[in-house]
């Protein structure tokens, strides 16, 4: 009796506050979708950190035939000697644990990069093989030990400069991780909305129910059980605001980013749908804690006879 009591009072605050029901759900599945694209895109960025930073090299360019203003290939395009010099450095016993390979590219094998890469543009119609730099691609063993490489060849004859590969990826971590904290901003000013819309709900529920509240209270009806209908008022509006959220997610990872954008650019590890569920009990917890602190912000005061 007391669940059926439960229940038809839950049936009637909803249906007496639809609308206002209607705006939390919404509300909610906004304000929780902008919170887990943002955990999916720091997913996203964790992803393909592990997966790049695996594959990333460090550039030796070395110096060209051509004018540089490097002063150590004051003397001209890298020798023989200065390139025998600069693979010993690599070989000697303090760091070559941190090299796992070293690929040698030769002009020629520049000049065909280049042309394809740009091919049809002017720069590349009047660029020959003498203004390309011979460079070495080296593996490391341990990406994160990038400078003890880099110490041992900057500044060294014959070598022009030395990159670290990492910090062309690192601007677009940084793009993806401002993209991230805008997530979390705008969220946080839905949830906001959506904890003020669920307390508007239940206070006005409660008011709408004030007689029967007090009729309650006169025959011995305990706190928790006056208040419960309301809780779980708010609580299935939020918790179905969630539910919708984390759909909205698996359908937009399932069908843009995984069919779609997996499709133009297939070299990108992407999120998928297993993410979503990883991080959908998170976002019902989300919802329920919305409701929880909506509820006990309202009830003490209102549900008072």
């Amino acid at each position: 009796m007391r669940l059926q009591f439960i229940l038809s009072e839950i049936g009637i605050g909803l249906r007496r506050n639809l609308s206002m029901t209607i705006s939390v759900v919404l509300v909610t599945f906004v304000s929780l979708t902008f919170v887990g694209a943002a955990a999916l895109l720091q997913l996203q960025i964790v992803k393909m950190q592990d997966d790049w930073y695996d594959k990333v090299e460090v550039a030796v360019y070395l110096c060209p035939a051509g004018e540089s203003s490097a002063p150590t290939c004051a003397g001209g395009e890298v020798t023989d000697e200065q390139k025998d010099a600069i693979m010993a450095a690599l070989d000697a016993p303090d760091v070559a644990p941190y090299v796992e390979e070293v690929f040698e590219e030769s002009k020629e094998q520049a000049f065909e990069t280049f042309q394809r890469q740009f091919e049809g543009q002017f720069w590349a119609q009047v660029t020959t093989v003498d203004d390309m730099n011979e460079s070495l691609r080296i593996k490391l063993s341990d990406p994160e030990q990038f400078e003890v490489v880099a110490d041992v060849l900057q500044g060294r004859q014959g070598v022009e400069r030395v990159q670290d590969q990492r910090d062309l990826y690192n601007s677009l971590f940084r793009v993806l991780n401002s993209a991230t904290l805008l997530s979390l901003g705008l969220a946080g000013v839905m949830l906001l909305a959506a904890v003020l819309l669920i307390t508007t709900t239940i206070r006005l529920s409660a008011l709408s129910r004030r007689r029967e509240t007090g009729i309650m209270r006169m025959v011995g009806a305990s706190n928790l059980f006056i208040q419960l209908p309301f809780m779980l008022e708010g609580a299935i509006a939020a918790t179905i605001g969630a539910v919708l959220s984390v759909a909205g997610l698996w359908a937009g990872t399932r069908y843009l980013i995984t069919d779609w954008l997996g499709g133009q650019v297939a070299w990108i590890p992407y999120v998928t749908t297993n993410e979503v569920w990883q991080v959908a009990p998170f976002l019902v917890g989300a919802a329920i804690l919305l409701a929880a602190i909506s509820s006990l912000v309202t009830l003490s005061r209102y549900t008072k006879v």
